[in-house]
């Protein structure tokens, strides 16, 4: 059984992707859909903890991938067997955020400049935590290969080890 958290900036694909693997007949999650997902008393995006581990819980021998990007995400790292980042650079993300019909966030500009903040101070930490790492710039279909390329074990795209010790936000 697996279970892929697909994570990165808004805008770099992860809803996209999390929909294609649905479309494919995978179990797959996209945290930031209604329900999973709150905010706390800070305006930080928060995962509903007691949903994210039942749905953990139910996998059984199914692949499950979930996506998002929260700051408490780290909780459910030991839990996952793989932790893939997708990036893209900051004009792709710009982009990407001012035409996006299947959610609002980015287009305001104090979105946008959080948006670009977080690319710099959060994605190294999901980088650190990363098992595996994928460019979207490409179409979606070779990304959703490259996810799946990314769980196979003997992939030349899967690091062989990887950091989950450091309890930092993100990392």
């Amino acid at each position: 059984m697996k279970k892929i958290l697909l994570t990165g900036m808004s805008g770099t694909g992860k809803s996209s992707v999390i929909e294609e693997l649905r479309r494919q007949g995978f179990r797959a999650i996209d945290l930031d859909e209604p329900g999973w997902s709150e905010h706390d008393n800070d305006g930080n995006q928060q995962w509903c903890e007691s949903r994210v581990q039942e749905a953990l819980d139910s996998a059984g021998d199914d692949t499950l991938f979930l996506s998002g990007c929260a700051e408490n995400q780290v909780k459910f790292y030991p839990q996952l067997t793989d932790i893939i980042l997708l990036r893209a650079p900051a004009e792709i993300l710009i982009d990407r955020l001012s035409t996006r019909t299947n959610n609002p966030y980015g287009k305001r500009s104090e979105e946008l400049e959080e948006v670009l903040y977080y690319l710099e101070t959060v994605e190294p930490l999901l980088r650190r935590g990363a098992t595996c790492e994928i460019e979207t710039t490409i179409s979606l279909n070779q990304v959703v290969e490259k996810v799946l390329a990314c769980v196979r074990p003997t992939s030349p795209l899967h690091r062989n080890e990887y950091t989950r010790t450091n309890t930092n936000e993100y990392s």
